[in-house]
């Protein structure tokens, strides 16, 4: 496949849906339970809101890849790719550790790497639009 972006946006963006759902509804009562923290709910929240901000950021992605694929265009595609995964797939596992019964600690420093390869994707961009004539 040429240009996954379109793909991938788009499960990230159903996924990120259902999940900011999931924490909206579901997860609220676990707090009642005692089995989330109300700080973990919110990094579910922000997992959930990174998630979806990147994955239209994307969706932007796939259409410019197709107007111009550059190195660097497709490199913030698999940055962005790579640090939802690590960021918010991180956040996800470390805020669900009461309920799962699974001790996530050890992806602690997933989520700044993460946060790094977000970032990155983002300076992929920034340095093609200054190439850009």
């Amino acid at each position: 496949m040429k240009n996954p972006f379109l793909l991938l946006a788009s499960l990230f963006g159903a996924t990120g849906v259902a999940l900011g759902a999931l924490g909206a509804h579901a997860l609220k009562e676990k707090v009642k339970e005692g089995l989330m923290t109300t700080d973990q709910l919110a990094g579910w929240d922000t997992a959930s809101k990174y998630q979806l901000l990147h994955a239209l950021v994307l969706l932007f992605v796939f259409f410019l890849y197709n107007q111009t694929p550059t190195k660097l265009v497709k490199a913030s595609g698999w940055l962005f790719t790579l640090g939802i995964l690590f960021f918010s797939g991180s956040i996800y596992c470390l805020s669900t550790m009461g309920i799962s019964g699974i001790n996530f600690r050890f992806m602690g420093p997933i989520t700044p790497l993460g946060g790094v390869m977000l970032i990155a994707g983002w300076v992929c961009l920034l340095v093609y639009s200054l190439r850009k004539k």
